[in-house]
């Protein structure tokens, strides 16, 4: 009578272990995406009454050099303001990340494009120092 014979249960750890590549690339995947934007500045300047605002929907950078970073591209001023006017401007959050040696001039052409766009809600980014 080979159909009451009983068979050890096998438990298959192959398909298991797919399973579980699939999960950790996919979580992996998701971490990266939930990562704010983040930047080359590694200076930024510094400041004691620094206080931590929302991240950014628009994070624009200053290179020392006088490049403008944004979206991971090198942009200009006028692309900067083309990607302001995109993305509903009276409701855009725009944060401009200088490194120490940014020129305060660099810097206002920044929030002038910006404006130009409409942007209303400006941040300037900088490291908090203990008082």
């Amino acid at each position: 009578m080979r159909y009451f014979e009983t068979r050890k249960a096998r438990i298959e750890i192959i398909p298991m272990i797919d399973i579980m590549l699939f999960l950790l690339v996919f979580f992996a995947m998701m971490t990266l995406r939930m990562i704010p934007t983040t930047g080359q500045l590694s200076k930024l300047p510094t400041s004691t009454t620094a206080t931590t605002m929302p991240s950014p929907k628009l994070l624009i950078e200053i290179s020392n050099d006088g490049q403008y970073t944004a979206e991971g591209g090198v942009v200009s001023l006028q692309q900067i303001e083309a990607l302001a006017q995109q993305r509903e401007p009276s409701r855009l959050m725009v944060t401009i990340a200088g490194g120490e040696d940014a020129s305060l001039q660099e810097v206002m052409q920044v929030i002038d494009a910006v404006r130009h766009a409409g942007v209303t809600q400006i941040g300037l980014a900088a490291r908090s120092v203990a008082p």
